[in-house]
């Protein structure tokens, strides 16, 4: 049986593409029972997909990556020449690399990004409760998931922020080293506040407030994160109560002037506020950062930061696939000796039983009277011929056919340390025949 990784990601396929075979968490224990049903070859299977990549991990007996493309170009809105042109498939040691690479961040569009760990680690968890998931992918999930976890903390890959949001939340973290004492005023109601709002959530931020022009849509971003919801207009008589501010609004104008935070800092009795603007055009004024006591960054100075961090992600990103060729290398190791132990098992099974048809019919020959000393010799007899019967004949047809690589594993398995395995002289019949007839000639 072969592992086989199939699939699709942000580099082969877009976005509208990707849409079309992307499954819900809740939607993944249908579309694996499904699979596995209708597409015969293959008898396990696990499937991560997220925003970025859509991926199927099968145990298969076949080439199974063209039967994928045909199933989902008939349960799903999407083409097989589609298929085609944006999927890939790595067989076996190559799609045991492939997978550590994705769960340790490695093959995100985002270098390092430690959320796929665990969608990773949850699509395991779904094929396990579906029953799709057997002892090869559960092999395969062990070795994956220990050496991402390698990957992270014997390496600096996931350590320094390489989004603008997070990066904003770091800095605040480096200013406060304890923010869960602290508010955090966030200006805009967008994509990029609201990462920011669940970055400082992780960061265990004392309080959050969303400010907007519309309120609905401060109100739309403060239920999920918990947070206060208020105007734009409200944000001077209240901004001296908060600590962090950061701003990204898409406004065309600023909308924090350096009088409103110069009054706020007089309020605040000269305690620090850390701003940030996110936004293009700004949304604090330039003046604002020559305030005693304001701390003001712009996507200028976090670009800076997030560049020299993306550079250290990839240098840690080198040293991260040595932990990768490594697990890739266990994996393959580990489900050779799966198969040597099965091949054992069946081994031992048959010496056990020609143990027990031995005893048994001995136990019957004592039962009838026979001598006990007669019995027990007959007994060991037997069970050394029929034992040694197989490698026997072996034995014999290796030396016939002057197979010298069986005849030294023989050697190594049955322990003949002091048996020499020898070429014979002659090998060829008709020079064997030309030998015979000059010494008959000779004599």
């Amino acid at each position: 049986m072969s592992i086989l990784a199939f699939g699709l990601n942000y580099r082969t396929a877009p976005v509208e593409l990707r849409e079309r075979i992307a499954f819900t968490d809740d939607a993944l224990g249908s579309v694996l029972d499904a699979l596995l049903k209708q597409v015969p070859s293959v008898s396990e299977v696990a499937v991560v997909s997220t925003c970025n990549r859509t991926e199927f991990y099968c145990v298969t007996s076949a080439d199974t990556d063209a039967a994928l493309s045909d199933w989902l170009a008939v349960h799903y809105p999407i083409e097989r020449a589609e298929l085609e042109g944006a999927s890939y498939c790595y067989w076996d040691q190559e799609a045991a690399r492939h997978m550590i690479r994705v769960a340790s961040g490695l093959d995100s569009q985002v270098l390092g990004e430690p959320q796929i760990m665990g969608q990773v680690k949850t699509a395991f968890g779904v094929a396990r409760a579906a029953g799709t998931l057997g002892s090869e992918l559960d092999l395969l999930s062990r070795i994956v998931l220990q050496t991402a976890k390698a990957v992270r903390s014997e390496t600096q890959i996931g350590r320094n922020p390489v989004s603008v949001a997070y990066a904003a939340v770091s800095l605040a973290k480096k200013i406060f080293s304890d923010l869960n004492s602290k508010k955090a005023l966030l200006l805009g109601a967008g994509e990029t506040i609201s990462l920011v709002a669940d970055h400082l959530t992780g960061q265990r931020i004392g309080q959050i407030a969303i400010a907007n022009r519309t309120l609905t849509n401060a109100q739309n971003v403060a239920e999920r994160f918990n947070a206060d919801a208020m105007q734009l207009i409200d944000v001077a008589d209240r901004l001296a109560e908060f600590d962090v501010v950061i701003a990204s609004t898409g406004s065309n104008l600023p909308v924090l002037g350096k009088g409103t935070v110069e009054n706020a800092i007089k309020q605040r009795r000269r305690k620090p506020i850390f701003m940030v603007d996110i936004a293009v055009p700004r949304d604090i004024e330039e003046g604002v950062g020559d305030l005693p006591d304001v701390y003001l960054y712009s996507i200028d100075d976090l670009t800076q930061i997030v560049e020299a961090n993306r550079e250290q992600r990839a240098s840690e990103a080198k040293l991260a696939e040595r932990f990768v060729v490594h697990g890739a290398n266990q994996f393959w190791l580990e489900k050779q000796r799966k198969r040597g132990q099965a091949l054992l098992k069946a081994f031992r099974a048959q010496a056990d039983g020609i143990r027990e048809q031995e005893l048994t019919k001995a136990l019957r020959q004592l039962d009838q009277g026979k001598d006990a000393t007669e019995v027990l010799a007959q007994l060991s007899n037997n069970l050394s011929n029929k034992l040694i019967h197989a490698p026997t004949v072996a034995l014999r047809e290796a030396s016939a056919e002057n197979q010298n690589d069986m005849l030294a594993v023989l050697k190594r398995i049955y322990a003949l340390e002091d048996f020499e395995v020898n070429e014979p002289a002659i090998t060829d019949s008709n020079e064997a025949a030309q030998s015979a007839t000059s010494e008959r000639s000779s004599s």
